[in-house]
């Protein structure tokens, strides 16, 4: 997706639309929706997007034997298929499929109703530690992060980036208000401030890890990226995922 300028999401412009089908959600109608954010700095540089999308590809290159090898495993462990879709908002409220390796029975989305009281996450996200409907292997990947390395296509695509607030699902950006929005004003990514702060803990308050994600739109520079992936590689080094 090409960038935008700022003053394309002015109200009244046709970038604008883009928000439009999340503002009835987060007000009522009877009252003024919220204005749509404007794009910062981060969902703007061409040389971000550069960085993104020449890392994805030589990574989904020098790391294909290791995805046809996991593709396999979790096939052979529960069956077909390997790859796990679920759509997600990204940049400017645009929908997309997030591509995971399956860490979970088939049918696990059928089931989530009846753990809602075992959610550990901050509302309106969702995760359970000890999730029944994860398999032997899926927890593995989890912990190793394995489960992420389909994302480098998302990356590739221009939905996500290598660094940025994690992709919501629709049902949370439903419950999200003004502020919260602001996270949808660039583009989510495999990895971010919230991730690697709170990896091995899945409560908190939502609002905290708001103002994270917007802190990181506020201040983001190249080096910022830099240096939260390479804290995700030592993370990942530690088998610390959940």
């Amino acid at each position: 997706m090409t960038g935008a300028a700022p003053e394309a999401l002015a109200s009244g412009s046709p970038r604008a639309s883009r928000f439009a089908w999340a503002l009835p959600w987060v007000r009522p109608a009877s009252t003024a929706p919220p204005t749509a954010p404007e794009l910062p700095r981060v969902a703007l540089s061409r040389t971000k997007r550069l960085v993104d999308a020449v890392f994805a590809v030589f990574a989904l290159l020098l790391l294909s034997p290791l995805l046809l090898i996991v593709a396999a495993a979790v096939v052979l462990d529960g069956g077909w298929p390997p790859l796990f879709a679920q759509e997600r908002i990204g940049l400017a409220g645009q929908r997309f499929r997030m591509w995971k390796f399956r860490t979970m029975v088939n049918g696990a989305e059928d089931m989530r109703e009846g753990l809602v009281h075992l959610n550990e996450a901050p509302f309106p996200a969702f995760k359970v530690t000890n999730d029944p409907r994860v398999t032997r292997l899926g927890r593995l990947l989890r912990r190793s992060s394995l489960d992420e390395l389909p994302q480098f296509w998302n990356v590739m695509r221009g939905e996500m980036s290598l660094v940025g607030p994690r992709p919501a699902l629709p049902e949370e950006v439903r419950h999200y208000d003004s502020f919260a929005l602001r996270r949808l004003a660039a583009r989510p990514g495999i990895t971010g401030i919230w991730q690697i702060e709170n990896r091995n803990r899945s409560n908190g308050h939502f609002q905290e890890w708001v103002q994270k994600d917007v802190a990181y739109l506020e201040g983001w520079s190249l080096w910022l990226d830099v240096v939260l992936f390479a804290k995700t590689l030592a993370a990942i080094a530690r088998m610390t995922g959940r």
